[in-house]
């Protein structure tokens, strides 16, 4: 299996963008979206990464659209969603599957190193989060309800 910082996916410009730019960074990585009761967590996230990018806190937001079709827009339309409704300064990626064959690997190799409860390497809702450690290590897991704002020491920990 890969390592994290070999991988590498599109942002929403469709730009190239290799993990290996975060190395030595604490990475927060979230499957996203904006018709889901829990798109509000944009604005938790945006403040996590207001409070802790000078100490070395990168989110990656991943749009996608296997939960109940709650991401229909464009990649365009999604970072103009996000910049309208939450003002995001994180990174936005474009939209991915998470699940099933066409999972994109980076989806793949977090499932793997940190499966969901019971063993589950599925992702089960928007909103997912993943902690990375600056060594490229997949620590943590949580699940879609918890908020952004519970995620605070788990973050100082690895900062």
């Amino acid at each position: 299996m890969a390592n994290f910082y070999q991988l590498s996916a599109k942002n929403y410009r469709d730009e190239d963008v290799d993990m290996s730019a975060y190395q030595g960074k604490v990475v927060l990585i979230v499957n996203t979206a904006s018709e889901c009761g829990f798109t509000k967590q944009y604005k938790g996230l945006q403040s996590l990464y207001e409070q802790y990018k000078e100490q070395g806190l990168i989110i990656l937001a991943f749009p996608c659209n296997q939960f109940k079709q709650q991401e229909k827009r464009s990649n365009t339309e999604i970072k103009s969603f996000c910049d309208l409704q939450f003002n995001i300064t994180f990174d936005l990626f474009s939209k991915i599957d998470v699940n099933g064959h066409n999972a994109h690997p980076i989806y793949n190799f977090l499932k793997a190193q940190a499966p969901g409860f019971l063993g589950t390497k599925s992702i089960k809702w928007n909103f997912t989060k993943f902690l990375v450690n600056k060594n490229g290590d997949v620590v943590k897991r949580f699940a879609t309800i918890t908020k952004p704002e519970q995620l605070k020491a788990d973050i100082e920990a690895l900062l």
